[in-house]
């Protein structure tokens, strides 16, 4: 498996959401997460990455609240927020960076 720098260093649109599996916005995420990438298919990749199995990684990008969802595109962060985002919204966003 790629692992996480050769992942968001790519030239896909990446979006990582940092979650854990004890937090209801985190789940709350999920379905909005599986429908986006199935209406944007391959225009996007999506990294799921649970805190508490990744405590290096999130301590790098200092993920403070959960869920947190970073887009990542040539290794930079072009977008950052913490909480959860209803579908239309995170659509719109990243329609912005395609």
């Amino acid at each position: 498996m790629e692992n996480f720098n050769e992942i968001i260093n790519s030239d896909q649109l990446v979006l990582v959401d940092f979650f854990a599996t004890w937090c209801g916005p985190c789940k709350q995420m999920h379905p909005v997460l599986e429908q986006l990438k199935e209406d944007l298919g391959d225009a996007i990749r999506i990294l799921k990455l649970d805190v508490e199995k990744n405590e290096a990684l999130a301590y790098e990008y200092r993920i403070q609240s959960i869920p947190t969802l970073m887009l990542f595109k040539g290794g930079e962060v072009l977008w950052r927020q913490s909480g959860a985002m209803p579908l239309a919204d995170l659509k719109a966003l990243i329609a912005q960076y395609q």
